[in-house]
């Protein structure tokens, strides 16, 4: 009986421990720190893509005034 009670004790004493330690916080904080700057990535591509696009139609329109 000494012993389940001695086991039970450690065991709840390794939770707690677990359950107070600190060391996932950093791979979370950097999580979140990637996952906003992936989002800021694609909001700022949509922007790039359509100046690029707009860029290319010119050169189009451009060039086929000049061969026609």
């Amino acid at each position: 009986m000494k012993d389940i009670v001695l086991k039970a004790y450690v065991n709840v004493h390794i939770w707690r421990a677990r359950l107070l330690s600190e060391e996932g916080q950093d791979l979370i904080e950097y999580s979140l720190v990637i996952a906003l700057i992936a989002f800021a990535a694609v909001v700022g591509m949509q922007s790039v893509a359509t100046a690029i696009s707009n860029a290319f139609t010119k050169i189009g329109t451009k060039m086929s005034t000049y061969t026609s």
